[in-house]
């Protein structure tokens, strides 16, 4: 399971005697697109200390068009003309996962997304795992999120998401997201060390194999499965962990008819930066930086599959073997999509 170091300090996070409540203001918040950013906030200020965070009036302006700014200015002169300040060495906090999970994503992913979860009659019957999954939309990762929320309310695991640096490290993440939240949240580097450290650990990994590739491929490329890259294989196959297969259908909604202006993402040191029908909105309310469309999302699981089982672990760290699997895998899913996709069409 994850981090065994991990924080479970009652005195900073007490769920079951201060939890947080919705009220009429969240659920508005939930409906109007700017307000997810505010439920974001408002949690994490609701459990932890939060100095440099925003504050309520700054909160009100979110809602405003062109308010954002205002407030940005707000606190940036709050905060003495400064960025808000990293917090030092944040560990994985269970209990306040648990806390963001079943009173902040569960109700996005019960009334907005309408998620489901098909389990396979062979599907692990616990962790540890690496869970591989199509990976579309082109905004912040809800397919993975609704993920770890379905497999926790109906399973009990709690899952890793594996997370690119930046969400960890970029400036731009700390205005709009608390400091340190990814950290807190459980999430993965997706590095080697991180990776094998979290593994060593025996967790649910949730790995995303097309990496970038499959988040910004855009409207011409639905469900069309990229290059999956091998490091799950290599990494299922040195420590014996089984790979669960999971289609998600419905993610390559979430951000619609978007295309990926590649050389504005390099200029800006970003992977991506979508251009859509929707952005006008968004200079508009800034704040939706955490919102997408509404899409149903259903998570169809397949059997799991264990490498190591068909050629020996070491043979399995050479790159290009790892590749023939990885790819194998990657067919695999594209096989049930195109056959679920078909069956919709029908």
């Amino acid at each position: 399971m994850p981090n065994q170091g991990c924080d479970r300090d009652s005195s900073l996070v007490e769920v079951s005697a201060n939890s947080f409540h919705w009220g009429w203001f969240e659920w508005f918040c939930l409906w109007f697109p700017p307000g997810w950013l505010i439920l974001f906030n408002r949690h994490w200020q609701h459990y932890r200390p939060d100095p440099d965070g925003w504050k309520g009036f700054e909160y009100i302006l979110f809602l405003i068009p062109g308010g954002f700014y205002i407030a940005f200015l707000l606190r940036w002169l709050r905060l003495g003309r400064r960025s808000p300040r990293p917090e030092g060495n944040l560990q994985p906090d269970l209990v306040y996962q648990a806390a963001f999970r079943d009173e902040i994503l569960a109700p996005i992913v019960q009334h907005y997304f309408r998620a489901e979860l098909q389990p396979h009659p062979l599907m692990v019957k616990q962790p540890p795992a690496i869970v591989v999954m199509n990976h579309a939309g082109m905004c912040f990762p809800w397919d993975f999120l609704g993920l770890a929320t379905v497999l926790s309310q109906t399973q009990g695991w709690i899952g890793q998401p594996v997370a690119h640096p930046i969400f960890f490290d970029h400036p731009w993440l700390r205005w709009w997201l608390p400091n340190g939240w990814a950290q807190v949240m459980g999430a993965v580097r997706a590095e080697k060390q991180s990776l094998e450290a979290a593994i060593a650990q025996r967790t649910l990994l949730l790995y995303a194999p097309e990496g970038w590739r499959g988040l910004i491929k855009g409207q011409k490329k639905r469900y069309q499965l990229e290059t999956f890259d091998p490091s799950f294989i290599r990494l299922s196959a040195r420590y014996q962990v089984p790979i669960l297969p999971v289609v998600c259908l419905g993610n390559e909604a979430l951000h619609p008819w978007a295309i990926n202006l590649h050389k504005v993402a390099k200029r800006l040191g970003l992977p991506l930066f979508p251009l859509s029908p929707l952005i006008p909105l968004f200079i508009l309310f800034p704040s939706m930086g955490v919102w997408v469309a509404r899409s149903r999302l259903r998570y169809i699981v397949q059997a799991p599959y264990c490498p190591w089982l068909e050629q020996p672990p070491t043979s399995l760290q050479k790159r290009s073997i790892a590749y023939q699997h990885a790819e194998k895998v990657r067919e695999r899913l594209q096989q049930v999509l195109d056959r679920l996709l078909q069956a919709g069409r029908n």
